[in-house]
């Protein structure tokens, strides 16, 4: 079993930042992709932000420029640096970690509970 533990979501101005992170632990022999999923409400949760296992990054178009991801993979976490907030980026943030729980396991995908991010004007 995996456990993510995400942290850094609250309330911010325009204009603003924040920094989220996320920590996996449990049985995990390795991670291949991390990433952040967001939703707003009355919306599709959508990616933000992922990372490969060899450090290749894709971002969604609405953030690029804007946030970064990063990951430290001695310690299993995942972080996303969010500048220059806007109202639109008001939402709940999801980690997403994929790993193998052993050499010849298969990839499972595991979701954090979600923080909340929200932008005042």
């Amino acid at each position: 079993q995996v456990q993510t533990v995400e942290s850094g979501g609250g309330l911010v101005q325009a204009g603003g930042s924040l920094r989220l992170s996320c920590t996996a632990s449990g049985s995990i022999f390795s991670f291949n992709v991390m990433g952040w999923y967001r939703q707003a409400p009355g919306k599709q949760r959508e990616l933000v932000a992922r990372i490969s296992s060899s450090g290749s990054t894709n971002y969604a178009d609405a953030v690029k420029g804007r946030f970064t991801i990063a990951r430290d993979n001695a310690k299993n976490t995942v972080h996303l640096q969010m500048n220059s907030l806007n109202v639109e980026d008001t939402a709940v943030y999801y980690c997403h970690v994929q790993i193998r729980a052993g050499t010849y396991s298969r990839l499972t995908d595991f979701w954090g509970q979600g923080t909340q991010v929200t932008v005042s004007s």
